[in-house]
């Protein structure tokens, strides 16, 4: 019997309830954390940089972020920064092909790490036992659909990860079953097994009337189940935070407050136990978000754009990026507030990663595409600065900090080992 492919879609059923809960599970290993990194925690913001505005004077250790520059929010998190400049990447370029290559570093499925993301092998490698192998959270990552340029996270080639860009949606996720005390979270408990069971009945059906490549997405589908099933039957390690406001997700002027809530979700979730891996994509490549509240009156990504001639928009744009720059401070502090359950803080054991998907988005090349990491053990007070080199080597130097012994990321050909000065 042949299905077509309105057919095979409509066959799942009950199953595309579990799509937003989609974990696919890539590796059952667990790898031991080095020097106290255990968990990771990626903020994007887009649009690249405008290097004069963004790069710290002085050298390696004596550095220091000019007044008015985009990084000087950040000089009381000096000591413990890394900053890092002059990385290319060799296998995507412009706004798309930056975008896709920030995490992946291209590369296809038989590669060592598998076409995935920086967050979704690590998952795969060191979360695959947790509530939540993985956690995607966005602001303003919805309005224009779901596709390569608005995406950051991959699960393999062309696999998408979707963030949750509604604060309360994630909030529901994650807490919900702390609500209405152990009755209630049975009741739920039981509701969601049935629709997962049902689910399942469905794809195994299907699975004997249709060929070897519906077979594999079917497959897939049945592992993502599994994955869901952990997530949502787990016991919740710790109670459940305030839920945060009602605020429309697409609406330009509550970028702040979502943004804020996703941080405290973020911290929250890692906090409890429920992951090692977070994500927190702020908008995406060629934002048309205004930040007002920065006082900005045109779209970023018309800033970003903006000529060295065009001083008041160039001071948009630097106020925008220094908005930025204070919230990844505010991640810093809330991580370095909250106490590891194993000892110290939560900074202590986060390799926080500040990542952009262009260099000088005016030339729109992903050439010295900027980087600040901090946190997770690092030697923080540095400034690097490398000569066109791979950023792939990056990839690897956190994937290494947090214990895995890959030496390569994506494609191969375009780099090989850690950077030097990082671990």
């Amino acid at each position: 019997m042949r299905i077509t492919r309105r057919g095979f879609t409509a066959g799942l059923g009950a199953t595309l309830l579990a799509a937003p809960f989609v974990r696919l599970l890539t590796g059952k290993a667990h790898a031991q954390a080095a020097g106290g990194a255990q968990r990771l925690l990626i903020f994007f913001s887009p649009n690249g940089t405008i290097h004069r505005h963004w790069r710290p004077t002085g050298g390696e250790r004596d550095f220091a972020f000019p007044a008015g520059s985009i990084l000087e929010p950040l000089t009381p998190w000096r000591a413990q920064l890394v900053v890092v400049d002059g990385l290319n990447f060799f296998t995507g370029n412009n706004h798309e092909g930056g975008q896709a290559a920030m995490l992946t570093n291209g590369g296809g499925a038989g590669t060592p790490t598998r076409g995935m993301s920086l967050d979704q092998y690590v998952a795969s490698r060191i979360g695959a036992g947790d509530r939540f192998p993985s956690l995607e959270l966005g602001v303003m990552t919805d309005i224009w659909g779901a596709n390569v340029q608005t995406r950051m996270a991959y699960r393999g080639p062309g696999e998408l990860v979707h963030p949750d860009a509604d604060p309360r949606r994630a909030f529901e996720r994650l807490f919900a079953d702390l609500a209405g005390g152990p009755d209630g979270a049975a009741r739920r408990r039981a509701t969601r097994r049935s629709i997962i069971d049902l689910g399942r009945a469905e794809l195994a059906d299907l699975h004997g009337r249709v060929g070897r490549e519906e077979q594999v997405k079917l497959e897939a589908h049945l592992d993502a189940l599994r994955s869901m099933e952990q997530s949502l039957f787990a016991e919740v390690g710790c109670a459940s935070p305030e839920a945060p406001p009602p605020l429309a997700k697409d609406e330009n002027d509550n970028v702040p407050a979502l943004l804020a809530a996703q941080l405290d979700l973020a911290v929250t979730a890692l906090a409890c136990g429920m992951t090692r891996v977070a994500t927190v994509q702020l908008s995406h490549t060629v934002s048309p978000v205004v930040h007002r509240w920065a006082g900005n009156t045109d779209q970023h990504h018309s800033l970003s754009h903006a000529d060295d001639g065009q001083e008041a928009l160039v001071g948009q744009f630097v106020a925008a990026e220094r908005w930025c720059a204070e919230q990844f401070g505010t991640i810093l502090q809330r991580l370095q507030a909250t106490p590891d359950p194993m000892g110290g803080t939560l900074l202590d054991s986060t390799v926080v990663l500040w990542a952009k998907e262009m260099g000088d988005s005016r030339a729109h090349v992903c050439e010295s595409v900027p980087f600040v990491l901090a946190g997770g053990g690092l030697p923080g007070g540095r400034s690097l600065r490398f000569a066109g080199e791979s950023h792939a080597r990056l990839l690897v130097s956190i994937c290494q900090h947090l214990g895995l012994d890959n030496d390569t990321f994506g494609d191969p050909t375009t780099g090989q080992g850690p950077l030097p000065g990082i671990g």
